[in-house]
């Protein structure tokens, strides 16, 4: 196994590269995340208004989905593709926005193409992610929490928080 040059620290070259990978903050991975996920479903709602025919097409014949009627289903659509995308890339209600979006993916992936589960977990996984941890200290849900807590704590004092 390779050595890092000082052998007082023990450690292997691995072992170093695990710890600083181990040390990138969670902030900073959320926002791929949250710009992946906004990407993914802001094309599509651009993709059925640039034909909204089309789009109703595809809701009446391939979609079909069950209860909703096709231009209901539609218009919920496109309003959650192009509202959570906007929220996501601000960092402002990005728990909400991602189960919204993950409500969405799993109606799609129940109930339109079950086949495509390869993609759907891909969209799934980032969706978890950002619902378990937030989206991170570069957002405005985060620049919110933090006002509220020094407005709420005696002379701005606030609990330390782990950022990773």
């Amino acid at each position: 196994m390779t050595r890092v040059s000082n052998p007082a620290e023990g450690r292997s070259v691995f072992q170093c590269a695990v710890r600083l990978l181990e040390r990138v903050p969670y902030w900073l991975l959320a926002i791929p995340l949250r710009l992946a996920v906004a990407t993914i479903f802001w094309n599509s709602a651009m993709t059925k208004l640039a034909n909204w025919d089309a789009a109703l097409e595809l809701f009446r014949d391939e979609y079909r989905l069950p209860v909703l009627p096709p231009d209901v289903a539609a218009h919920i659509t496109v309003s959650i593709e192009l509202s959570m995308p906007v929220l996501l890339v601000l960092g402002l209600g990005v728990r909400p926005a991602a189960l919204v979006l993950l409500g969405m993916t799993s109606v799609i992936e129940i109930f339109v193409y079950p086949q495509a589960w390869p993609t759907h977990i891909q969209w799934a996984a980032m969706l978890l992610i950002l619902l378990c941890r937030g989206a991170g200290a570069l957002s405005l849900d985060h620049l919110i929490r933090e006002r509220r807590w020094r407005d709420a704590s005696p002379e701005g004092v606030r609990p330390q928080r782990d950022e990773r």
